[in-house]
């Protein structure tokens, strides 16, 4: 027996793909050819299958994971003791059957004369009469180079065609429901810059197979060359992805639209993009209930179905004055249909109370000043976490989660905190923040608060927070009730502390006060926890020796 790793093979012209679907797990015995994970792009989605028939032993990859050709995912014991997995870098991904001669149209073309240029289907491996099921531009539109301008979809695999030049279209040679296969004509495009004109017989298909040079970059929208997918059978449940195009489910992901509680209104009833549109302003409007909402309903009593929500009024601004529109970044568009969830769903309560800082303030300036040359400078936040998790240790309810009827008391502690960013906030996660140091807490934020304002945030960095803390100290303000991030229970903001005079019993002295206002899920917590919580943190914060207790 051999361990063979098994690499992704050429998969066109990605430089990095998303894993979003393991198909197998250690121990599982697979074929030759047997799909082993599902990756995605922005044009495709595809099944990565294994080059060898074995026994799996490890998976090198996991959900949300980035991968792209020679990475390696999976290491097999193969009976065959063959060959390394590593294709040669002109190879095609399987050795199924010869590829066909690359159509010329589906490299980008630099530089001549702009003009009418004829845009052939390109090379989508060995598939023949794949059905057009989407168009995604119309004629008129603006077209750049690699924009998508219609979605195939074969037995095994969807994909979009890209366009390989800019310009405008002026004539789409196809509709919904054709069948195409490579080389045929589908678009003619205006005022591009580009080389010579692809002829159509150089696009057709030759029947004996053509090697590509090793140089030559796959066609982009070959994404799912010679890559076997399973057929989705329409009507019938589907274990893996819904049945809708790449950028349907990105759409659908944006708004936080569950794609498996959609009914396709498409060809062989694939979900389109009106058809997560339209469930969206059902579920806004009341309407429907999605499974989560109907699984947290009541069993009886009231009609309660969607809140019973007027629907959202439609208002022509312009007639009223001067308007400027701009759409909701991508961040805002993820982060308010959830931050819609939870404030509707979640019975939410907050309290308001002050902390005294005056002490810690103090040892915050003298331990940045004796730590001048460390480069690490110390933050009120980074004091808030650790007593966040000195309060959540006494408290545990509060670094808990609901799950149906139980209640899932997390033994770790992860601390989230909302940074702010030119596209909106984002809240990076400190991982195991029980088990680091202020300085390292600190280090830590610094560095995740630079990713987020360059837009680096991975999901990971982002994930499998128990509690969050949302700071407006740098900014102002005084009190706010900061809504509950699900599936969290509390939630903790924090504004700009200042120095009140407070009566110690004789007489009143300055003292640097902190305002706190914790947010809780009264399903889960209770008023007489919740204020005991906010007393407990603030004696932490009063005297952060009790950390060590």
């Amino acid at each position: 027996m051999a361990l063979i790793q098994i690499q992704v093979p050429d998969i066109g012209d990605f430089d990095e793909v998303g894993v979003i679907e393991l198909l197998v797990k250690p121990g599982d015995t697979v074929a030759l050819e047997q799909s082993l994970i599902t990756v995605e792009s922005d044009k495709a989605s595809m099944e990565i299958p294994s080059s060898h028939a074995g026994v799996v032993k490890a998976l090198t990859v996991k959900v949300g994971d980035k991968v792209k050709q020679g990475s390696v995912i999976v290491e097999l014991e193969a009976a065959d003791g063959g060959a390394a997995a590593a294709p040669a870098p002109a190879a095609a991904p399987t050795a199924a059957a010869p590829a066909p001669v690359a159509a010329p149209a589906a490299a980008p073309v630099a530089a001549a004369a702009a003009g009418p240029i004829n845009v052939h289907v390109p090379d989508i491996g060995d598939f023949k009469d794949v059905a057009v099921i989407e168009l995604l531009v119309q004629v008129g539109d603006a077209i750049k180079v690699e924009q998508s301008l219609f979605t195939v979809e074969s037995d095994k695999a969807s994909m979009e065609i890209p366009s390989p030049v800019a310009g405008t279209l002026k004539e789409l040679k196809i509709k919904v429901g054709d069948k195409v296969n490579i080389g045929d004509l589908v678009a003619v495009i205006e005022g591009a810059a580009a080389g010579a004109a692809p002829a159509p017989a150089s696009a057709a298909p030759s029947p004996a197979p053509v090697a590509a040079p090793a140089s030559a970059p796959a066609p982009v929208a070959a994404a799912a060359t010679a890559i076997a997918m399973p057929a989705h059978q329409p009507g019938s449940p589907t274990p893996g992805l819904p049945h809708a195009s790449p950028s349907v489910r990105k759409f659908a992901r944006e708004l936080g639209v569950p794609l498996a509680e959609l009914k396709g209104t498409g060809l062989k009833g694939r979900i389109t993009a009106e058809d997560v549109q339209a469930f969206t302003r059902s579920v806004m409007a009341g309407a429907v209930q999605t499974q989560a909402q109907a699984a947290r309903a009541p069993a009886g009593g009231g009609s309660g179905v969607g809140l019973d929500l007027l629907p959202w009024p439609k208002v022509d601004f312009a007639k009223f004055g001067p308007i400027e529109r701009k759409e909701l970044s991508r961040i805002k568009k993820i982060s308010g249909a959830n931050l819609l969830r939870n404030a509707i769903v979640i019975p939410a309560v907050t309290n308001h109370d002050d902390a005294d800082i005056t002490d810690l303030e103090a040892f915050r300036v003298s331990t940045n000043k004796e730590n001048e040359k460390g480069g690490v400078k110390v933050t009120m936040l980074a004091f808030l976490i650790k007593a966040c998790v000195a309060a959540l240790k006494k408290f545990p309810e509060f670094n808990s989660s609901l799950d149906g009827d139980a209640l899932i008391y997390k033994q770790y502690y992860h601390i989230g905190f909302a940074a702010d960013t030119p596209n909106g906030l984002v809240v990076p996660v400190i991982k195991d923040a029980d088990k680091k140091g202020v300085l390292q807490i600190s280090q830590e934020m610094g560095d995740l608060a630079k990713k987020a304002r360059d837009g680096k945030l991975g999901p990971a960095d982002m994930s499998g927070a128990t509690f969050t803390i949302s700071s407006l100290g740098g900014i102002g303000g005084r009190y706010f009730t900061p809504i509950i991030n699900a599936p969290e229970v509390a939630i903790l903001g924090v504004c700009r502390s200042t120095m009140e005079p407070v009566w110690d019993g004789k007489a009143f002295h300055p003292r640097l006060m902190l305002p706190l206002s914790l947010t809780w899920d009264h399903r889960v917590i209770d008023g007489a926890a919740a204020a005991r919580f906010n007393v407990y943190l603030g004696q932490i914060l009063a005297d952060f020796r009790r950390v060590l207790l």
